[in-house]
């Protein structure tokens, strides 16, 4: 049975996580509500604005049972969704779920890289990832600062962390949803399929 995962429809680009989840061997579904939220085995909180993010799970009334899920339930956090997962955030100091030991900064590439485009391979990978390459995307991307002793560091580029693991949740400071060949998403519903046959 395919695990049921659910991607939080209230900004970015949740189609294209969608359909990278489906690609997987995952069954994407949409959410913006609580109800929702209740049936997945597993969410991925895509890109957008932090802040705006932040605001509109405020309205939906989602930043209470978004932390109850979290703590049984794997998360995979995106750009923003990396940002909302995190112990700490700085530049400046917002809300976050901490769901994760690390310390990200927003923006912190500044406007003069908007957008980049990188290939990842070689030492830049580790883990299951190990001796593949990797397409990922950067859009006005976080810094992961700081990572605890139970993170687990995936993928780097230049140096710092971009793939970040630790127990059930996932974060990238990247969108792998954009990418032409996306090993980052298989990686997360393969790890869903063991909690996904105990749960039905």
């Amino acid at each position: 049975m395919k695990p049921i995962v659910g991607i939080l429809a209230l900004q970015g680009d949740f189609d294209a996580h969608a359909a990278a989840v489906n690609a997987a061997g995952g069954n994407a579904v949409e959410v913006r509500n609580s109800a929702e939220l209740q049936v997945v085995d597993a969410l991925i909180i895509p890109g957008g604005e932090s802040t705006t993010m932040l605001k509109l799970i405020g309205i939906e009334n989602l930043t209470e049972p978004l932390a109850i899920f979290g703590k049984t339930k794997p998360i995979f956090g995106t750009c923003a969704g990396a940002i909302l997962l995190a112990k700490e955030v700085t530049h400046p100091v917002q809300f976050s779920f901490n769901l994760m030991d690390i310390t990200v900064e927003r923006n912190a590439y500044g406007r003069q890289v908007d957008s980049t485009i990188a290939q990842l391979s070689g030492g830049d990978l580790k883990g299951p990832l190990a001796g593949l390459e990797l397409e990922a995307v950067f859009i006005r991307a976080p810094i992961i600062r700081r990572t605890g002793t139970p993170v687990k560091v995936l993928a780097t580029y230049n140096g710092d962390p971009v793939l970040v693991q630790q127990g059930l949740h996932m974060a990238a400071t990247f969108h792998p949803e954009l990418a032409s060949f996306n090993p980052v998403h298989k990686l997360f519903i393969e790890g869903l399929k063991p909690s996904a046959s105990k749960a039905s």
